[in-house]
């Protein structure tokens, strides 16, 4: 029987079994734990073949995660629904941070490039892309990547750093968090989206969003702001900000297995949409992050 670990968050002891769900891709059971001290969901022994979960056809959609095909996105970018995200996150972040030739952004986990190469054909800024995964370079473009060797010298600090629907594939997120904030300049925006686990905290298991071999740490907006407090960061709670309407339009299409943009969904009256999703999901309530 697995020894209890304790929380990886707010190091309490108190960790909860809640139970076990099928990989369908994996074809094992992942337990799942969690924290009720600070709401941290987490796999506590989680698949980390990242060569076998992140290969070519994780990003065309054939993998753990059959909702996305980022290889498509990135040859049809203009049709993409993945569009309304990067118009979202560049017009959430602009409306924190005036954008300017100087500043330097950095997206982490950048996958194929897509919100770099987006910002880069509309923004005069300096933005770059990091991820980890090997597959992604046959397919990724003229995107300026940074290699781990590269952050890790500590040549480097950005204004922004982004991380879209990245925080849920690590097992350690204040390690993670810590090596976020060592990328960014005091004061820098540290803005990120990764589902609410509190809108589903009674039901994890069946969450659809809990993909185990790949979405092994869960979050309540709690849960986020005391690890960025303990990585560093100053957390605020802003809510629904300028761009979230265009992110959770992406998200909606997505999880309807929508990939490119239509005539009809035009017609949707999506800020009222996105506000009706966002008030039983809470997917603005996540706190955004400054570095201190």
């Amino acid at each position: 029987m697995m020894e209890m670990p304790g929380c990886r968050i707010c190091s309490g002891s108190s960790v909860e079994r809640i139970g076990t769900k099928r990989g369908h891709f994996a074809q094992r059971d992942f337990e799942l734990h969690r924290c009720p001290t600070c709401g941290y969901a987490f796999v506590p022994d989680p698949w980390l073949d990242h060569e076998a979960i992140y290969s070519e056809d994780y990003y065309r959609g054939r993998g753990a995660d059959p909702w996305v095909d980022y290889i498509s996105e990135s040859k049809h970018p203009s049709t993409a629904v993945r569009k309304y995200e990067w118009r979202g996150v560049l017009t959430l972040v602009e409306s924190l941070l005036p954008l300017s030739r100087e500043t330097t952004w950095l997206d982490f986990g950048a996958g194929l490039g897509g919100l770099v190469r987006y910002v880069r054909e509309r923004r005069d800024v300096r933005m770059f892309g990091y991820e980890p995964g090997s597959a992604v370079r046959p397919f990724s473009g003229p995107v300026p990547y940074f290699s781990s060797s590269e952050l890790d010298s500590g040549a480097h600090l950005f204004d922004i750093v982004t991380a879209i629907e990245v925080l849920e594939h690590t097992a350690e997120p204040l390690k993670e968090l810590s090596r976020i904030r060592s990328l960014l300049k005091p004061g820098g925006l540290f803005f990120y989206t990764t589902g609410n686990a509190a809108a589903h905290r009674d039901a994890l298991l069946s969450w659809r969003y809990f993909v185990p071999e790949i979405h092994i740490s869960l979050y309540e907006p709690r849960t986020l702001a005391l690890a960025l407090e303990r990585t560093g960061f100053r957390p605020e709670f802003r809510g629904f900000l300028p761009g979230f309407t265009d992110i959770i339009r992406f998200k909606v299409l997505k999880n309807s297995r929508i990939r490119h943009i239509a005539w009809w969904e035009k017609a949707v009256p999506w800020p009222a949409v996105a506000r009706f999703i966002d008030k039983r999901l809470g997917i603005t309530a996540h706190p955004i992050a400054w570095a201190v």
